[in-house]
């Protein structure tokens, strides 16, 4: 069998479903075989780091490896930034990269570089192919690492003469399953004891925990208990946001709303977060506030985080251990505090949510988007000021409802996300929105979009500007500088895709366009224009005025 083909075979074996990418000459052999396969479907994308995007999503929704491919040298380079994002948010993804032959030079160095090297601090396993044998037991074991708790990024390079190689009574080797062990019961009841003694417990739901298991677990959890719960940003979800112990979400590491109510717990209980995703709180050292840390894998000490419990193991598992041990214990805990900040949060994050003045304010658009999207609606995020509005303001009703980055926090991203968002849940309604910064980055997969033929629509929040930078510049006092810029007529500029682009004067026209496009065919582009002015007297002022009211 020829070593190629006999790679399509070991990734049909792990129930490959799509390769996302952009081939090149090195990789010819190897399409030639996904062209013969008839469970592996090739989506062409238009840029290497779209691609990445792409499959480190299906990786993120599905809880298998999204495949990716490149050539060598800069198609290989246009992956990391994708192989980081991998890596840092959890998201399992292979990498396949195309290679000059390496049993003899065929144009000296020209192109080569060392990819192998390069994509090891990037990913959990890298490895070149040198013989057609190899390749089922390195397949497998790349699935397996990318898969494993914590999931992430892992890399195969496939040399062109490899690749063409005939391999003799090739095997493909079983996909073996594994169990999680479980925590050990001294420990679980340990943490047990401390929830038990605490006079003001909270929980903490981070990315780790974004699991279907533990999603059941811990939604019995909190409603058993009587325990409220805040979550980060990338834990959006795993619990319904509508639920009456939903304190909110922590958009920032410190002096928010939220961050109050951290202050007054006693004990946090930290289930599937760690400091890989931007802290939603810091320790210090002069804390009698204690954190238990409840994870598949043993808290990273640092400055700003260090638990004094480690409960290591199956999360759905250990929460349930939990519940069972505390179940005498259900609602005895004061909670009125807590709910007095949860009342009062609400109170001023729906501030602006009736506001229609235009350029829009990012609150009207949070609610506007909430009020027309369906419970199990996808919104996709870039990376840019709305972020914060988004993690703050926007209730996910369903896990992997709000999907949005804040490991590597990269832009550009949005866009591709969406794409294969869409792909998997043909079914649900799919809204992707950018930054005009971000979108740029990655705007040539409208392309694919529309060649995909997906029901779509994409936001992008135009304000001429990397926003979010110009409100740290501000924030740090210094003088705007250096961070405006232009933008084409985003209307023209989709429209030449295909798609139909709209360009709406007002709040009224914009809900009116968005509620048209819901259920309308095709690619839907709208360039919406965004107002900014008051982030700083929303997130500054604001914040400092409701910790007074608190005190």
């Amino acid at each position: 069998m020829k070593a190629s083909d006999l790679f399509i075979k070991a990734l049909e074996n792990e129930g490959v479903e799509y390769i996302f990418g952009l081939p090149g000459e090195e990789n010819l052999a190897f399409l030639e075989s996904i062209r013969k396969s008839e469970k592996i479907e090739l989506v062409l994308t238009r840029h290497e780091q779209g691609a990445g995007f792409m499959a480190a999503t299906y990786g993120r929704l599905t809880g298998k490896a999204g495949v990716c491919l490149s050539t060598l040298g800069p198609g290989a380079t246009n992956l990391v930034t994708s192989a980081a994002y991998a890596q840092l948010g959890a998201m399992p993804m292979v990498m396949i990269t195309g290679q000059k032959p390496i049993k003899k030079s065929k144009q000296g160095k020209f192109q080569i570089l060392d990819v192998v090297k390069m994509m090891n601090p990037l990913t959990k396993y890298t490895r070149q192919v040198t013989h057609g044998s190899h390749i089922p037991s390195i397949v497998r074991e790349a699935f397996r690492l990318a898969q494993e708790e914590r999931p992430g990024a892992v890399h195969i390079e496939l040399p062109e003469d490899i690749a063409e190689e005939e391999v003799q009574n090739p095997r493909i080797f079983e996909v073996v399953d594994f169990k999680i062990p479980y925590a050990g019961d001294n420990t679980v009841q340990q943490a047990a004891d401390m929830i038990e003694r605490a006079k003001r417990p909270i929980v903490l739901i981070g990315a780790g925990a974004n699991r279907k298991r533990a999603s059941i677990a811990l939604t019995q959890f909190v409603e058993t208990l009587g325990i409220p719960f805040f979550n980060t940003q990338m834990g959006k979800g795993i619990i319904d946001e509508r639920h009456p112990l939903y304190l909110g979400t922590a958009a920032l590491s410190d002096h928010d709303f939220l961050h109050e109510a951290i202050k007054k717990a006693d004990l946090i209980i930290n289930v599937g977060h760690d400091t890989i995703e931007k802290p939603p709180f810091f320790m210090q050292p002069e804390d009698n506030r204690k954190v238990i840390h409840l994870n598949f894998f043993p808290a990273e000490i640092d400055e700003v985080y260090f638990p004094q419990l480690n409960v290591i193991g199956d999360i759905a598992h250990s929460v349930s251990q939990l519940t069972e041990k505390l179940k005498p214990m259900a609602n005895s805990w004061n909670m009125d505090f807590f709910l007095q900040i949860k009342a009062n949060v609400k109170e001023r994050l729906t501030t602006y949510g009736e506001d229609d003045r235009f350029p829009i304010l990012p609150q009207r658009l949070v609610k506007i988007i909430r009020d027309v999207l369906p419970d199990d609606g996808i919104v996709t995020l870039d990376n840019g000021m709305y972020k914060i509005w988004f993690a703050r303001n926007y209730p996910a009703y369903v896990q992997n409802s709000l999907l949005l980055d804040n490991a590597l926090a990269t832009m550009g991203a949005g866009l591709p996300s969406a794409l294969i968002a869409k792909q998997l849940h043909p079914d649900k309604k799919v809204i992707s929105i950018n930054g005009d910064g971000g979108f740029m980055m990655n705007s040539q997969e409208l392309e694919t979009a529309i060649r995909m033929q997906l029901d779509l629509i994409v936001i992008i929040l135009n304000d001429n500007a990397y926003g979010m930078i110009q409100w740290k510049q501000e924030d740090l006092g210094f003088k705007k500088f250096g961070l405006d810029y232009g933008n084409p007529d985003f209307v023209t500029y989709a429209e030449s895709f295909g798609a139909k682009g709209y360009r709406p004067g007002s709040v009224a026209e914009f809900q009116q366009t968005l509620k048209n496009t819901m259920n309308s065919k095709g690619v839907h582009l709208i360039d919406l224009a965004i107002d900014y002015s008051l982030n700083h007297e929303i997130l500054n002022k604001l914040i400092k005025q409701y910790s007074s009211e608190l005190k």
